[in-house]
């Protein structure tokens, strides 16, 4: 029992039912295959909801117990644990619920517990009500369900074409229920079911809400007995009822009334139908193959007891309560008798055939034709099915062919009449009152049911048949398949009918005959015929006993009639003095006569309407000339209506062009309105003197609005523009005058005696308004007074009618206010939800005033433009600043909000909605409306509540088209309406949120806009009193059809309007503001991107533009959330939507966003090992499989009479951009200008032509607009590329590195790129995508690169516990992989993979050509990440002896690098010079960026072309000349980049990038060859940038604190400069062995050339790391370039005195260069050192090894240029040169206390002494050790990376990566970690290679100096005259050798040489060389220099120093 007390949260008497009407309607009207297996398994289920129909569970004590509890033990729920308590309240309303509707107290609490959770949906109502409304609409959808089913049998009426399978299972379910009672059961519903009772109970216990819930309610209970009729009324059409059910149905239409107005409700009138249906017998005349069957299950023809009982109930005499109605039954009853006596062996139901006469004549008694037209035909449901109108036409036409002499009986009685009223006439006797009028009802029956034809049946052309076989086929009849076919006997009677009783006509049944033709003309054919009747009857040939005239009905005889009617009254025209007596009653037209004439002008109208032929047969008539005769009435006395009727016919004339055209002057000369006021007239006269006289005192307005409705006519027909030129200014206005301000601007004050009339008087008006500025477009002309001549003066003509009413629009006048007021009365009528007069007039005028103010939008920027160049003195304000002006009646500023209401009646009046939303999707494109907008939108909470319910609403609007079989053609243009309201509501969102907060898109989304935005918290609706918001409602468009396979409905049904969806989300994601909460709540409430990105990629080939789109915005947004989850560290959301993206395996259902990781880790292989059948494609390379790159071009246009170049041009002037920012032509805007120009042709032979070039016209335009797609087209493919490229990049780099293992990752971008390069590599493809793909191509090319590198460094057979920092190949750690096994690939794509992608990178280059230089950027970019693949990573250098032989080295086997390296290079050469030909150009000239990369390309190869292809390609094609010419180019602009604020730093980028390219060259022996031959140092040489070396202010240093942030200081820049060549220079010094001297040379004169620059160099004080490098290349320069020796190899040819001048050149800088040692190699160092760490701001570490390293370089290159100048002067080994001084003071005071702060310096020009040598060399040993301390300990950490505390690793971290370290990953902290110290290790090793030159170098020169001095050096104190000559004769050798005069002054130096100096140098030098000292340098030896396998040279040194000290001088 428990079970049975669960509550159902879904509401038992609601939820099933609604889904039961869901499947029906999936299954039956919109036809979904898989719904029929649903629809069977459904009507299984709820058969008993069908039997029992609207039965309710009952009442019950133990429900009653459990629910009364439930507020303390609570209820259990279906699908839920636990149970739930009720709070009291809902106990209550559960009790109330239960006995109003005497429902089951269970059902009752579901009821209310649904009515809680639908609550959002119904703003403003409670649970209480909201429960009412879904116990009707459970009602609702079980009657509509029921219906449905019926509709689909299979029957004699109709078929809805379903498969056989579902008709056979609906019928055999309804057949079940049509035994079980079904009749019984709805004829009792129907009578139990009353609105008003149902109100009344609801009243009582409160259920009512307010009016629109009261509608609701009233519309779903008529709904459902409306549903339950139909449902009678379908079985009926489909198969008829039994004979009890007959009965039963008889018996309930025998207590039928009629509604107040005399018709039949809509319910009574379905069950008339479906009796008349039970005796329709029309089908037996068809001749389906199914009518036998058909005829064995009609009752009627079978079973005899059926007819029997019937027709005895139908005899009987009983009256029913409304006789007409029982009339129409026994009507219905003989002809169907009468029908089956017509079948063959009938003969036993004879007796009942033979009383049909009787039983038609009893019905004929009681007024049938009456009742059918009062109660049936003007029924208002009557005509809203094709059905009742088919029967009703049968019932007619059968009477008419099946019974001719009871309709001959009619005939002759009227004509019987007619003869006695005629003759107590004649008498003067009242005429007899009991005359019956039977025929005159048939005629106007006919009339009446044939007027209105919805669905263009145009049943009525069975009443013509065709005398003459027509000739055109448009015209046939409805029978005439082949024209002399004989028409069929029935089309024979009725037409021989409608003739005959047009003879001899009495004059009793004339206006009805009229009227009756009137209705059988209605229809282009039926008109047509109708035209012909009246021309043949009064053509004179027909032999006519009514003498000449012809028939009375006929054109003849009617024109005639009215042109006599004119003659006569035209002689009573008063004159100006009579005025007054205006209706004299003498001659005047009787009432019968006025009748008689509407009459035959209403078909008159008919049929002209109908048939253009017709009219312009009529109007050009010569004898009728009808315009003439009723303009000329008009003038006439003659009442109001007979006017307005003239009037309208009038307007039915005006439908032709050709008409309109001289009506308008006839209109003007006529004076109908007065237009021209004559001075002699003292009053007015015409239409205005009509209705401000006649028609206000009657308080009707017939001729007003049928004016109005002319005039609407004609302003579409034709408009002339110099309208009553002549007589006065010409133009419009006088019209526009009167209709705005006589009837407009009045209508509400006049009286109306019928209340819907005022409503129709605005709506014309209003029409004429809006046709006015609908065909306006505002020119220039318009603008100027255009002045014309009348009557010898000069006037200004009046302004076309739309400019009059965009200045009325545009400024507060009477008209726009009375617009605006007219909008809130409509708004206030309709929020009544009641009816009343008029309603459908005001909708229409509230409509055409929303159009207005529409159009004023759209027009208003023009028209203002054009006023403000113009010089007119007139003032308009923007519409959107006047509708935010105060309202006078409500005293606030709510227009907009006015407006805005509208929406929330977007059910009921889809036509308002939209206008409202296309108002208000203006308005917001302007800023400071919205936050007026937002205010008065909230100001008030109920009304900011409805407007946000009516938004919702409208974007909700899918779900109101219920599946109503009306109007296919009226309900295809609702649902048109209700898109275009939904597209417009979206664009307002999107332009709304692209401005700045508050924003009305951030109400409507339902964010805070009291709080910031970003704190909004986004609920489900319902949640915490959250409303349905316009969020909510995208989501739900979005979200239905996810679930199913197919993906969201939206996206292929409504594409557009999915693509506006999907945007606003990726606008909400993408604004900072929007962002967190939006996506926030998408990932917690609706799972949205996952349950999207499913169903990617879409496919709907008919809207790709769409579809494209509708991908972007989700990938886009998609990016979004991958970045935001990736940063927020949501490692399952990232994950999850990564493995939906990136997986190649079938999706497996996730158990949870964490599962997947383990799975993977567990298979090491990751993907590559699965069994490869299973796979799938990856979804994010279907996404790209999706994409078209091939687009189809239009054809181009061929012309014959335009000009096509000139064609092309307007194209371009007509171009625009439109809402996307695409560049469109405007096709209106085109094809105006081409129409002007056709117009503007003259003569005869442009008329002639005139169509060919209107064709031609219309062949430009679909060019234009098949261009104007392919725009869009391809505008939209490069979205998508651009959002799937950024979905990729994302992924590969926001992304957390270790959710795609390395190998999935190669294996992923492998994936990607093959794919993209084969879409782009195809012939079709676009060429406009290739930039997005050529950085798609980048980017992956990139992170493919990263991938493969960061595998190599991993462990490669060590697991992943044990991860050490494994380096491949001349690793110091034990090579992981065993010797005899070389790696076999590369990485674990496999080089294969990586050669077809180096392939198709260069095919793409290649396809590029000669344009699209930026899209080969990013290829070079590609092909540089991709070349760096096979380059070795950085290894630290271990200064570990290699453990291999040289032999072993050499036989090695070739490792991965340089195997991958070699395949490379040997596909690129495959390419040939074509390739070379390409990069080298681009290298050369060409975009900046391009140049760099080409450059950095070239540099790449050339270094890794072993077989220097490409050197020898650029030196033998010229490029590499051109580049070293370039040089000299770019030195002016160089120049300008030393200015303090330079232009753009692009120059020197490029100058940095030539340069290291030829610096690469130069490495080469053949490339330094070459660059010297192409004479690259003459050319640096002539550059004068290099002289212009900024001034260094030494405080400057001081001064500035803050560096620029981007721009390098003028110092930075000019070191950027310099360095380069200083490099280049050097690079070419070394590598050019076989043409040193050569090189020598010319370095030599660039450093003369620029020797001012090099010595400020040398003498620069600032210790910068810059300043170092300069120095340390320079001095490296100058140590191999400017020896003495290299002057004898100079090529000039030099004089004495010019050697002289380079001598000295050398000599200085061999000075400065020996001076430097002081500064380096003394003690100064440790002070500049100090000062350096006081002033290194931003990575200091590296800076501070970079000036070490500088320092060190600096020394090392100045020994060396010692070591080689003693080395070139040392012929004799005797006689070496002395550089240095026999003195060590500097070693002693260095060594010793500093007394004073500045150290001693030696000048330059004296020679420094050997103490600097020596305390070099202790220096050098001292840094040496520490170096290698530290180079140690760094080695140690390197290999136990993982072991390091956290504190060190981040401070290793922070070197490298000055901020945001905290941020990253721990792994990639390692990774660092390990950078910083590879760097490390490397520096140290650098510096210790360094110290231990310098030791060297220093012990052999001390050596050299020590041994001259100690050995063969002669003291001057000791010299005697012997001595003299020698003494002389070396120093003047020492001068010779070194060949320079100026250089050093050595006979000073060395003159002064004294034994005491030599016996001090010894001292000093045993002290200084001591013990110590010595078993250092012998210790560095033991450390380092093995290990570089210079063994003993140290020791050697050491030796022989010792053994020269040893020896003792005497």
């Amino acid at each position: 029992m428990a079970a049975l007390l669960a509550v159902n949260s879904a509401a038992s008497l609601w939820g099933p039912y609604k889904d039961i009407w869901q499947t029906v309607g999936n299954a039956l009207w919109r036809r979904q295959p898989e719904a029929v297996h649903l629809l069977d398994m459904i009507l299984k289920k709820h058969k008993p909801d069908f039997i029992s129909l609207f039965k309710n569970p009952p009442k019950n004590v133990q429900q009653h117990e459990k629910v009364q509890k439930a507020s303390t033990e609570g209820v259990a729920i279906q699908g839920q644990q636990g149970t739930r308590l009720l709070p009291e309240q809902l106990i209550r309303e559960a009790f109330i619920l239960s006995d109003l509707f005497d429902i089951g107290e269970l059902a009752a609490v579901e009821l209310l517990l649904a009515g809680e959770h639908q609550q959002p949906h119904f703003p403003g109502l409670t649970r209480g009500l909201v429960a009412v409304l879904l116990y009707w609409d459970g009602k609702r959808c079980i009657a509509n369900s029921l219906k449905a089913l019926i509709q689909s049998r299979r029957g004699k009426t109709w078929t809805l074409e379903l498969s056989p399978e579902l008709v056979s299972i609906t019928t055999r379910f309804t057949d079940e229920l049509m035994e079980q009672g079904l009749t019984y059961k709805v004829l009792t519903l129907v009578s139990q079911i009353d609105v008003n009772n149902e109100f009344e109970k609801l009243q009582r216990e409160r259920g009512l809400g307010s009016e629109k819930h009261r509608k609701e309610v009233s519309d779903l209970i008529k709904e459902c007995r409306q549903s339950l009729a139909e449902s009678l009324f379908a079985w009926s059409c489909q198969s008829p009822l039994g004979k009890d059910d007959t009965l039963l149905l008889i018996g309930h239409l025998e207590g039928v009334i009629v509604e107040a107005n005399g018709s039949l409700d809509a319910v009574n009138l379905a069950l008339l139908m479906a009796l008349l249906y039970c005796f329709d017998i029309s089908f037996i005349e068809q001749t389906s193959e199914e009518r036998d069957d058909m005829i064995h299950q009609l009752p009627l023809l079978t079973e005899r007891q059926y007819i029997a009982t019937i027709h005895s109930r139908l005899q009987d005499s009983q009256p029913w309560k409304l006789p007409g109605l029982q009339a129409t039954v026994r009507l219905a009853w003989a002809l169907a008798l009468r029908g089956i006596s017509q079948l063959p062996d009938v003969t036993a139901l004879a007796e009942f055939t033979e009383a049909d006469e009787a039983m038609a004549e009893l019905a004929i008694a009681d007024n049938v034709f009456l009742f059918l037209t009062e109660s049936v035909v003007t029924s208002e449901n009557f005509y809203q099915d094709e059905f009742y109108i088919r029967r009703i036409h049968n019932l007619i036409t059968d009477f008419l062919a099946l019974m001719p002499m009871k309709v001959k009986q009619l005939r002759n009685r009227a004509d019987e009449d007619a003869r006695m009223i005629h003759m107590s006439l004649q008498l003067g006797n009242e005429p007899p009152i009991s005359l019956r009028r039977d025929l005159e009802h048939l005629m106007l029956l006919i009339g009446e049911l044939y007027k209105k034809n919805p669905f263009n049946l145009e049943l009525s052309l069975e009443y013509w048949c065709p005398t003459e076989p027509l000739q055109t086929t448009t015209l046939l009849g409805s029978y005439l398949g082949v024209a002399h076919q004989r028409p069929p006997q029935r089309q024979v009677v009725l037409s021989k009918f409608v003739r005959q009783m047009g003879d001899l006509l009495p004059p009793t049944i004339y206006i009805p005959y009229l009227k009756m033709l009137q209705g059988l003309a209605n229809g282009p054919q039926c008109a047509h015929y109708c035209f012909s009747l009246l021309k043949v009857n009064g053509s004179s040939h027909v032999e006519n006993i009514q003498g000449a005239g012809g028939s009375p009905v006929s054109w003849e005889h009617f024109f005639h009639s009215l042109m006599l009617y004119h003659e006569h009254l035209r002689k009573d025209l008063p004159s100006a003095d009579s005025v007054q007596y205006r209706h004299l009653p003498s001659r005047g037209i009787t009432q019968k006569e006025q009748d008689g004439l509407i009459a035959f002008l209403q078909l008159t109208s008919t049929i002209i309407t109908w048939s253009e032929n017709a009219r312009l047969a009529v109007c050009e008539h010569p004898q009728w000339t009808p315009v003439v005769v009723i303009l000329g009435l008009l003038q006439c006395s003659i009442a109001p209506v007979l006017k307005a009727e003239l009037l309208r016919t009038l307007a039915a004339f005006g439908k032709s062009p050709e008409i309109a055209a001289s009506l308008w002057q006839s209109l003007e000369y006529t004076q109908i309105l007065q237009t021209v006021r004559v001075p002699s007239q003292r009053q007015a006269i015409g239409i205005e003197v009509e209705l401000n006289e006649i028609e206000s005192r009657c308080e009707e307005y017939p001729l007003t609005r049928a004016f109005c409705q002319l005039i609407s006519t004609l302003v579409e027909s034709s408009f002339p523009s110099n309208l009553g030129a002549g007589l006065r200014p010409p133009g419009f206005d006088p019209y526009l005058q009167f209709l705005r301000d006589s009837v407009f601007l009045r209508f509400r004050t006049r009286a109306y005696r019928r209340a819907a009339e005022k409503w129709e008087v605005a709506e014309v008006v209003l029409e004429v308004f809006y046709k006015l500025l609908r065909d306006y477009e505002p020119q220039l002309e318009d603008f100027v007074d255009q002045f014309v001549e009348l009557q010898g003066e000069e006037i200004i003509a009046y302004k076309p009618p739309g400019f009059s009413l965009m200045y009325h629009l545009l400024n507060e006048s009477p008209m726009l206010e009375l617009i605006l007021s007219l909008l809130e009365e409509g708004v206030k009528q309709l929020d009544t939800y009641a009816p009343f007069p008029g309603k459908k007039h005001l909708e229409k005028a509230v409509q055409h005033c929303l159009a207005l103010l529409n159009l004023t939008l759209q027009k208003e920027n023009l028209f203002m433009d054009l006023l403000r160049e113009s010089q007119l003195a007139l003032i308009v304000a923007p519409l959107e600043q006047l509708l935010q002006g105060i309202n006078p009646r409500t005293k606030k500023a709510d227009n907009v909000v006015n407006v805005a209401r509208y929406l929330y009646h977007g059910n009921t009046n889809p036509e308002l909605a939209f206008e409202s939303a296309k108002i208000l999707c203006c308005i917001s494109c302007n800023t400071n409306m919205q936050i007026k907008l937002v205010g008065d939108f909230t100001h008030d909470q109920t009304i900011s509540q409805k407007l946000m319910a009516g938004f919702v609403e409208c974007l909700d609007s899918e779900d109101a088209e219920e599946f109503v079989r009306v109007d296919e053609e009226l309900e295809r243009r609702v649902a048109i309406i209700r898109h275009e309201t939904r597209i417009h509501i979206l664009n307002l969102l999107i332009t709304s949120l692209e401005r700045s907060p508050p924003s009305l898109a951030l109400y409507l989304l339902g964010f805070e806009l009291k709080k910031p935005v970003s704190t909004t918290n986004l609920q489900d609706p319902g949640v915490l009193g959250c409303p349905r918001t316009c969020l909510h409602a995208i989501l739900n468009i979005l979200e239905k059809g996810v679930a199913a396979r197919t993906g969201p409905v939206a996206v292929r049904e409504s594409p557009q309007l999915a693509e506006l969806c999907y945007q606003v989300i990726y606008q909400l994601c993408a604004c900072s503001d929007t962002s967190g909460p939006t996506l926030r709540y998408l990932r917690t409430s609706q799972d949205f991107l996952f349950s999207q990105l499913q169903h990617l990629p879409f496919s709907n080939k008919e809207y790709e533009i769409s579809m494209l789109n509708q991908m972007s915005w989700l990938m886009k947004t998609a990016s979004i959330e991958l970045r935001v989850t990736s940063l927020n560290r949501q490692r399952s959301h990232t994950q999850r939507l990564l493995h939906l993206l990136l997986d190649d395996m079938p999706v497996k259902p996730y158990s949870d966003g964490e599962g997947g990781m383990e799975d993977e880790n567990r298979s090491i292989s990751g993907f590559l090992h699965f069994d490869t059948a299973t796979k799938v494609r990856r979804k994010i390379l279907s996404i790209l499989d999706s994409i078209d790159f091939s687009q189809e071009i239009p054809e181009p246009l061929q012309l014959d009479f335009f000009d096509r170049v000139q064609i092309e041009q307007v194209i371009a002037n007509c171009e625009h951009k439109n809402l996307r920012g695409q560049t469109v032509c405007n096709v209106k805007l085109l094809h105006r200008v081409l129409v002007a120009e056709v117009n503007a042709l003259q003569g005869m032979a442009a008329i002639g032509q005139r169509p060919l070039l209107m064709e031609e016209i219309s062949t430009i335009l679909q060019y234009v607009v098949g261009r104007n797609k392919l725009l869009q087209c391809l505008h939209a493919k490069r979205h998508v590329l651009e959002s799937w490229r950024q979905l990729v990049e994302i992924i590969l780099t926001a992304c957390p590195q270790d959710l795609i293992q390395t190998e999935d990752r190669q294996l992923i971008i492998r994936d990607i790129l093959q794919d993209v390069h084969d879409k782009i590599l195809d012939d079709e493809a676009a060429q406009e995508l290739m930039p997005v793909v050529a950085g798609a191509v980048f980017t992956l090319t990139a992170h493919l690169s990263q991938a493969v590198r960061t595998e190599q460094k991993q462990p490669l057979a060590l697991g992943p516990g044990e991860a050490q920092y494994a380096f491949m190949l001349e690793s110091p750690f034990p090579a992981p992989s065993p010797a005899g096994n070389p790696l076999v690939d590369f990485a674990s794509i496999g080089d294969s993979s990586l050669h077809i992608i180096l392939k198709k990178l260069l095919d793409f280059i290649l396809k590029t050509g000669g344009g699209f230089q930026r899209v080969r950027t990013h290829l070079y970019g590609s092909l540089l990440y991709y070349l760096q693949i096979a380059q070795r990573p950085d290894e630290p250098d271990t200064l570990e002896a290699a453990k291999k032989t040289m032999w072993e080295r050499l036989t090695a086997p070739e490792d991965v690098f340089s195997k991958l390296q070699r395949e490379n290079i040997a596909i690129i050469e495959s390419y040939g010079a074509a390739l070379m030909e390409v990069v080298c150009r681009d290298a050369c000239d060409g975009h900046e960026i391009g140049r760099m990369l080409a450059l950095a390309l070239l540099d790449r190869l050339v270094s890794v072309d072993k077989q220097q292809q490409w050197l020898l390609y650029l030196s033998n094609s010229g490029y590499l000349k051109v580049l070293v010419d370039s040089l000299v180019e770019d030195d002016q602009t160089l120049q300008s980049l030393l200015t303090p604020q330079p232009p753009l730093l692009k120059a020197l980028y490029t100058y940095e990038s030539k340069m290291a390219f030829l610096t690469r060259v130069a490495k080469i022996q053949q490339g330094a060859l070459e660059l010297l031959r192409s004479g690259v140092i003459v050319r640096l040489a002539q550059c004068q940038v290099y002289d212009m070396r900024p001034e260094m202010d030494p405080q400057g240093l001081f001064v500035t604190r803050d560096p620029p942030v981007f721009l390098p200081t003028p110092v930075d820049r000019y070191r950027q400069i310099l360095l380069p060549v200083l490099r280049l220079c050097q690079v070419i010094l070394t590598s050019s062995m076989a043409q040193h001297l050569q090189a020598a040379g010319q370095v030599l004169q660039f450093l003369i050339a620029h020797s001012d620059t090099i010595q400020a160099i040398l003498r620069c004080q600032d210790v910068s790391a810059g300043s170092l490098q300069e120095l340390a290349l320079l001095t490296g320069i100058i140590s191999k370039a400017a020896l003495p020796g290299i002057l004898c190899e100079l090529d000039v040819d030099v004089n004495e005195g010019s050697l002289m001048e380079l001598q000295g050149h050398i000599g200085r800088f061999q000075r400065q260069c020996l001076g430097l040692l002081s500064r380096f190699g003394g003690s100064d160092r440790l002070r500049q050192f100090k000062f350096q760490d006081d002033h290194v701001e931003g990575d200091r570490v590296s800076r501070k090894d970079e000036i070490e390293l500088a320092m060190q370089q600096i020394c090392a290159n100045v020994m060396e240029y010692c070591q080689s100048l003693m080395l070139q002067s040392s012929p004799p080994f005797q006689q070496a040169a002395c550089l240095f001084t026999p003195s060590l003071s500097e070693t002693i005071t260095r060594d010793g206390p500093r007394q004073d702060t500045q150290a001693l310096v030696v000048p330059c020009w004296r020679l420094p002494g050997l103490g600097i040598i020596v305390y070099l060399l202790k220096q050098s040993a001292n840094d040496f050790f520490s170096y290698y301390d530290s180079h140690r300990q760094s080695v140690n950490k390197l290999q136990n990376v993982e072991q390091l505390p956290p504190d060190e690793i981040k401070e290793l971290c922070q070197s490298v990566m000055p901020a945001g370290v905290d941020k990253i990953s721990s792994a990639q902290k390692y990774v660092l970690a390990r950078r910083r110290l590879v760097k490390l290790i490397n520096n140290r090793a650098k510096l210790l290679s360094l110290c231990s030159f310098i030791i060297e170098t220093c012990l052999y020169i001390l050596w050299r100096h020590l041994e001259y001095y100690l050995l063969h050096c002669t003291p001057t104190d000791l010299q005697d005259s012997l001595f003299a000559s020698r003494t002389l004769f070396k120093s003047r050798r020492l001068q010779d050798s070194f060949a320079s005069e100026a250089s050093m002054d050595f006979r000073s130096g060395l003159t002064r040489v004294s034994q005491h100096d030599i016996d001090q140098l010894q001292v000093d030098t045993i002290s200084a060389f001591g013990e110590s000292l010595q078993k250092k340098l012998l210790d560095i030896e033991g450390l380092y220099s093995k290990v570089r396998s210079r063994y003993n040279f140290i020791q050697a040194l050491v030796r022989r120093i010792r053994g020269l000290l040893r020896i003792s001088r005497n």
